[in-house]
């Protein structure tokens, strides 16, 4: 049975425009997603909000994972506050399996964001989740929470994001996708 582990963001110091915060709305997105990995026969792992970032990917590491996903959302330079919308999922230069995860977030993804072509893959080096990882890994940013479209966006959509991101996680594992 394929395993994955699940991480949303544990910035609950990176606020939303309009209230809330970053951990609160990525932990409902993966409360979402569970019911639709159950469904396909994913197992998963997820962090807890009480954790530090070092002891999820410490716990990530320290299972047979699949893959890692991290769910995130975005926020621009305190120049650019509020000015960007968008999609960014990252992956790890190196690894084909994660840059495959990560294209497979992306193209599913566009489907669902209003503006497909501001979805887009970035390979870097810079992100934990990615760097130290063993599993492939890719980390997406579900849109710009400093945005009040994209924070809108967010919060009206956490059952659809969800399931957008389940069905890639049982795209990219081989396995059939499977409504709860």
């Amino acid at each position: 049975m394929p395993n994955i582990y699940l991480s949303p963001s544990l910035q609950e110091w990176n606020p939303y425009v309009d209230g809330g915060n970053e951990e609160y709305y990525m932990n409902l997105i993966a409360d979402a997603m569970e019911p639709y990995l159950k469904s396909s026969g994913i197992n998963f792992t997820r962090n807890s909000p009480d954790m530090t970032l070092r002891q999820a990917i410490n716990q990530s590491n320290a299972g047979n994972y699949d893959l890692h996903l991290a769910i995130h959302s975005n926020a621009s330079g305190e120049n650019n506050a509020g000015k960007n919308r968008g999609v960014e999922v990252y992956y790890y230069p190196t690894s084909s399996k994660g840059q495959g995860f990560a294209e497979t977030l992306a193209t599913n993804y566009s489907e669902l964001y209003p503006d497909p072509d501001r979805v887009k893959t970035i390979p870097t080096t810079t992100l934990g989740e990615l760097r130290l990882t063993k599993a492939p890994a890719a980390l997406i940013e579900v849109a710009f929470h400093d945005n009040i479209d994209d924070a809108r966006f967010i919060r009206s959509n956490i059952g659809e994001i969800a399931k957008n991101l389940a069905k890639s996680v049982a795209e990219t594992l081989g396995v059939p996708f499977k409504e709860p």
